[in-house]
This record gives structure tokens, sequence and C-alpha cells, in this order.
């Protein structure tokens, strides 16, 4: 059994691309969640003794946001790595964190991570690039200018980012589009789910419970407002509205729309991680701990989404449980297509048995034990980040709701799933 203690949690409000935090760099928002989550664990800086950092969108600037985060709150002999493993980064981050107490190599670490999607890097053409470079090798005005003579109007043009597969050139909402179809899962299952993803993060809004796990961000250049809450929950959505939207994938045939999908959104997080020595030595009373995790891949020309449904059951069996021990879970809400073939992969015998090799389904807690406020449907989803703040809800609901385990659970660009299981303290 791991005994790697969960301290504290927190995270910036998540908020949708180009709106109130679009100031802010990843760098801003890891600063903010790892000041903040020192704070709350009631530990100075000083006892730090390692960084781990998730992040998916990175400023060429700056490869190693960890290092860069940490300068700006930790002590300059803190090192910091980054991480990076698509919409699990955090959850890596994590799992590095684990290998460094378990191993004996830090007894307090922390993790998490940050993107800001309204800083994208926008990528040039091949031959406008390499015109660049060799203009900044010239010597003289006349072979600057020389070095342009071969571009042409095309190559001017700034290629558009995407979040699309490089093996196979799918987008991940096209893989989404295609699970649902195979899946058989309904335009009205998917707007059910997303309807039920809002109004759950809407009441925790609402009753506190969200809240006390966001950090206050005073977002430049004024600093004269403060942003206190996630700005993508709709309290006033509704499934009519929902089915108003169109396909955003297959515009004649899809299911899979801006309203059932996860927003473009920038935010950070991080959690503190202790060994059992640390926490007692700190006096810390530990929230969690970490009891197995489970990193698995497919074919990103199968169903790209379905990791979950694969790594769920590795980290039951590592954690010595079963789904019917699972008391809560977290599962991360890339698109409801995604997590309702979750779920039904998870459910199916038949799935079990092809897929798994296994007798029986895994199955999966009641619906009601799921995302109890709300997930990144409604509360976007910084891929870096979200990781660390589903840990943290995983955590604190596990002791508001009375529960001993809890499971967590991320799809991942490149086929990849993630699934780790947790014990109350």
């Amino acid at each position: 059994m791991m005994k790697t203690a969960i301290v504290a949690g927190c995270r910036t409000p998540f908020t949708r691309a180009g709106t109130v935090l679009k100031e802010l760099t990843a760098i801003d928002l890891g600063r903010i969640a790892v000041r903040e989550v020192l704070a709350r664990a009631d530990v100075p800086a000083d006892v730090v003794d390692h960084l781990v950092f998730g992040t998916v969108v990175h400023d060429p600037r700056a490869p190693n946001i960890a290092r860069e985060v940490g300068l700006g709150v930790l002590p300059v002999t803190v090192p910091g790595s980054t991480v990076s493993m698509a919409c699990a980064s955090a959850n890596r981050a994590i799992t590095d964190a684990v290998g460094l107490i378990e191993g004996g190599q830090a007894q307090v670490v922390v993790a998490g991570g940050a993107d800001s999607l309204s800083h994208i890097p926008i990528m040039v053409s091949d031959p406008l690039a390499d015109t660049l470079v060799t203009a900044s090798k010239a010597k003289t005005l006349k072979e600057r200018m020389g070095a342009f003579a071969g571009i042409r109007p095309g190559h001017l043009v700034p290629q558009q980012p995407q979040i699309a597969e490089p093996s196979t050139g799918e987008t991940m909402g096209e893989a989404a589009e295609r699970m649902a179809k195979e899946n058989r899962i309904s335009r009205e299952a998917q707007d059910a789910w997303a309807l039920r993803s809002h109004r759950r993060a809407h009441a925790g809004l609402e009753d506190g419970r969200l809240t006390a796990e966001i950090a206050p961000v005073y977002p430049p250049p004024r600093y004269d407002q403060v942003v206190e809450r996630d700005n993508g929950v709709r309290s006033d959505t509704s499934l009519e509205a929902l089915a108003g939207l169109k396909p955003a994938f297959d515009r004649a045939h899809g299911s899979v729309t801006a309203g059932n999908a996860s927003p473009i959104t920038d935010g950070g997080a991080a959690v503190v991680l202790m060994s059992e020595k640390a926490a007692k030595s700190h006096g810390v009373e530990p929230l969690a701990y970490i009891r197995s995790f489970a990193i698995t891949a497919l074919d990103p020309a199968g169903q790209l989404l379905q990791g979950p449904a694969y790594a769920a059951p590795i980290a039951l069996d590592r954690a010595g449980i079963s789904m019917d021990d699972v008391d809560l879970m977290e599962m991360h809400e890339a698109f409801a297509a995604q997590v309702l073939s979750n779920l039904q992969a998870l459910d199916s015998k038949t799935f079990a048995q092809e897929e798994l090799g296994r007798s029986k389904k895994v199955g999966h807690p009641e619906l009601g034990q799921i995302n109890v406020m709300g997930g990144s449907i409604a509360l976007g989803h910084p891929f870096g980040a979200t990781g660390a703040r589903l840990t943290t809800t995983l955590a604190r609901e596990l002791i508001r709701l009375d529960g001993e385990f809890g499971l967590l659970t991320v799809c991942a660009a490149g086929g990849m799933g993630f699934a780790m299981v947790i014990q109350r303290a």
C-alpha cells in the first residue's frame, strides 16, 4: 500500500480562454496555485523538496514551466521538473511526486499543472521559419533582405492551432464524434450529461463547496477586480438550449456540440503531497492517501478517449479493491460522448471479456456518486491543471460525504488513460 499523503489542494478559477484571466500566463496561474496551496497546507516553502508541474501548451520561451513557477514562489534551491501527458499531465506530475516520496528522495512535494489557452504559440510555415533563421545569421542588410527573396504570400499564413493527433490527423472532437456513433451514444444522452454537469457545478459554487477549492485572482493590468468563480458554468442552460446547438465536427449527422464538450480554458491547480513521516513531523492532518494508479495506452486510430476503461480496473486491482468498494468517482469530462462511452465500457461484460480478458464487467458507481459537483464540461479544462482539480475535489468530497475510497479517471490524447485510487485518511 502506498503511503503518500494528500495534505492540501487548490486551484485558480477556471475561466474561458480570452476572458478575465487572459493577461495571465500559465506560469502566473501556476504560481498563484502553488503559493495558495502551501498556505492552505500551513507549511513553509522552505520544507518543499521538489516541484513537479504539468503543462500541455508549452511556452517555447520557458520550456520548463515547473522551474519558472518555483522561482516565483519557492526557494531557488528547490528543483522543478515539468511533465507533459496531454490532459493527464497534472496526474502524471502527482504520480512522479509519489515516486519521489516512495523512493525516499523527497518528503514534501508540490505537484500540479497549469495552462493558458489564451496564450497559444502560433506556428509559421517551414519556408518562413527557415528564412527567419537564415536572416538572423546574416551579417549585412543586403544578406538579410536577400534571405526573404524566396518568400511567397502563402508562406506568410500562420498555421492554425488545433487539438489533433499527429499520428492520425484526427482532432479530439472528431474522435469523440466517432466514438458517439460507434457506441451509439445519443445526442439526447450527451446533452443530458452536459446539463447535469452544469447543474451540479452551479450547486457547488452556490453552496461554497467549489469556491472553497478556489484561490481568488486579481488579474492585471489594473488588479482592481477579483475573480473567484469559474465563468463557464451555465446556471441558465436547459435541454432545449443544448438541443438547439449545431454539431461541431460532423455538421450533417453529428451529435457532439460546443454544449456537450469541455470549453477551452485558462487555469492552474496544485496539491501538496507528503510522506507519512513528514505529515506527522509538521503536524499536518492528511486529507487522503494515494493507494494506487495506472496508466494505459491504446491505438489512437481506435477509440481514442476510451483509456479510462482500461486503466480503472488495473488501478483497482493494484489497490486491492473492486468497484463495489468505490464511494465516489471523479471522471474528467472531455466530452459527454467520452464519459458515456467510458461508463458503457466499464459496465459491459463483453468489453471486459474481449478487451480486458476478464470474466465479468468492471462496473461503475451509481451515477449519483460520479462527479458530484459537475465536471470539465461545466468547469472548464485547462489541460495541464485538470488532474490536480480532480484530485482535490475527490479528496475533499470523500471527507464531506464520509466515504473511504475514491476513484479518479482521465482520458488523454494519444489514446492514453489514467486512473488513481485514493483512500480517505
